[in-house]
């Protein structure tokens, strides 16, 4: 499966999306250890230094700019684990051998890779509980279908349970989604597709937004 720019409608909530096959591609974390936008002011910057296919914003940040969990990039680790609330429950890793995994925060051990987030959307294929349907807001996720598929993505405004329930059974291109887990939203959502993606350039980013402390940026092995 090649990397693909993939529009979506599901249950009435917009996704932009690039999917793709971790055999081939990885989704490496691109952190500003000096706060947001000291590096990079966008999720564009932030893919083309690394030579990117696409990029999304990642991890939450304090109103300092630091981490709110755990950053790790090229081994290095930045930050702490989040070990009290849900925007820390899980992590996106990539491991030595480059393959990636979304995991509890209580199995993480170490990493290549690593961002801390939350809250998981859906595991095992299933809804997560006890989600909140209050805000509703732009989000962005990371997700996969257990195996090598895996998705990046912003949506259109709605609530985390009503993304949850639209995640759970559904298929984003060739990837079946088995574990969803949120990244920041609101006004710290982007994606980036490169010229190299059908579809692209785009950088989908609503001149509201604010500037982010780090990104996923998609990247060949």
């Amino acid at each position: 499966m090649a990397p693909q720019y993939i529009q979506v409608s599901l249950q009435g909530i917009a996704v932009e999306a690039i999917v793709y096959d971790s055999r081939h591609h990885e989704a490496v974390v691109a952190d500003q250890p000096n706060g947001p936008a000291s590096t990079w002011p966008d999720a564009r910057a932030a893919g083309a230094t690394r030579r990117g296919l696409g990029a999304i914003n990642a991890g939450f940040f304090t109103p300092e700019g630091q981490p709110l969990g755990l950053v790790v990039t090229q081994g290095q680790r930045r930050g702490e684990i989040n070990r009290a609330s849900s925007l820390g429950s899980g992590f996106y890793t990539l491991d030595s051998a480059g393959s990636a995994s979304l995991i509890r925060r209580e199995r993480f051990r170490s990493a290549r890779e690593a961002i801390q987030a939350g809250p998981f959307l859906v595991e095992n294929r299933q809804q997560v509980g006890n989600l909140s349907e209050k805000a509703s807001s732009a989000r962005t996720f990371i997700a996969t279908d257990g195996s090598h598929g895996w998705v990046l993505a912003r949506t259109g405004p709605c609530s985390l349970r009503q993304l949850a329930s639209a995640l759970k059974g559904a298929q984003i291109g060739e990837v079946s989604i088995e574990s969803a887990l949120n990244l920041d939203g609101g006004r710290s959502s982007e994606i980036w597709v490169s010229g190299q993606l059908p579809g692209g350039p785009k950088l989908i980013r609503p001149m509201w937004n604010k500037p982010v402390r780090n990104f996923l940026v998609l990247r060949g092995k």
